[in-house]
């Protein structure tokens, strides 16, 4: 009989990477959210991947960066708590970034024990000449590494990803019950559907002040009703997110409303409001409210 293989495995990188588009080509579904913007990813999301012999857990990780305020120390903190528990260590770069925008995680990624894959991303943009340069410089940094150019917007490789990641994991039965698919609640997927229609919605940095608390999610056999609270630091931001007449709130409104009917399979009923949480990327007591710290 073939022997069972589960752990976890940590997508690690630089903002903008690729790493949310490499979990959900991986999962065959939109679990993370992705846009153009850098730090999209706030929260560690964990995406299961299972096959018959094998439990992949997927960490989709905040991109790494110097913080410079307290939500970005926390979401920094979630990255080193990830690699402490990775049985398995992916680090992401694009095949034109060669840089390192935080030496502390870096050297931890140097000096673990566990099997490092690093995925040179967006092949598909480069020239071969640069594809080259990428890997022997990646090469020079992590001599033990297995590099793979690959490329999660097209689908490149991926395939293949998984019997590679599959192999490095340690024998051991499941950790998760085998028809789940991701340690969040649906609530989670409701606040990160609002967050990405407000980050390709608006500038600077209004959508980095917003946070999105999910206060009622109710379901029936063909409908779900939501009722969630934007939370702005300023009584400005306020006024931009909701726009002349509550504009500029409905499009937020309508374009969440569309990812949700599909990502759940059923109509949705969404009220939206908007509320002032003075300087909350700051106050350590909000980020515990929203999960940030413990």
């Amino acid at each position: 009989m073939k022997q069972h293989r589960a752990g976890y495995v940590a997508i690690l990188g630089n903002p903008n990477v690729g790493k949310s588009t490499l979990m959900n080509a991986m999962m065959e579904t939109p679990l993370s959210i992705i846009t153009a913007k850098a730090q999209t990813t706030r929260h560690r999301i964990l995406g299961i991947v299972n096959g018959d012999d094998f439990q992949m857990v997927l960490s989709d990780t905040p991109g790494i960066i110097k913080p410079a305020y307290a939500l970005q120390q926390a979401m920094m903190d979630q990255v080193k708590e990830t690699l402490v528990d990775a049985d398995v260590l992916v680090y992401m770069v694009a095949v034109d970034e060669p840089k390192v925008k935080d030496t502390t995680v870096f050297e931890k990624i140097q000096n673990s024990k566990a099997p490092l894959l690093v995925l040179i991303n967006k092949i598909d943009l480069a020239t071969q000449e640069a594809l080259e340069a990428a890997v022997d410089f990646w090469q020079g940094l992590f001599p033990k590494a297995a590099i793979y150019p690959i490329s999660a917007k097209t689908g490149f490789f991926i395939p293949e990803l998984l019997p590679l990641i599959s192999a490095q994991l340690p024998q051991s039965p499941p950790y998760f019950p085998k028809d789940q698919m991701t340690d969040k609640p649906e609530r989670f997927f409701v606040n990160e559907a609002l967050r990405k229609e407000i980050l390709e919605r608006y500038d600077k940095e209004v959508p980095y002040a917003v946070e999105v608390l999910t206060e009622s999610f109710e379901e029936t056999e063909k409908l779900i009703s939501i009722r969630s609270l934007i939370l702005v630091e300023r009584p400005t931001q306020k006024g931009i997110i909701i726009g002349h007449k509550g504009v500029r709130l409905k499009a937020v409104g309508r374009g969440a409303r569309k990812h949700l009917e599909e990502f759940f399979g059923k109509k949705i009923y969404l009220e939206l409001y908007v509320k002032v949480a003075k300087d909350w990327r700051s106050d350590s007591g909000q980020l515990r409210r929203f999960g940030y710290q413990h």
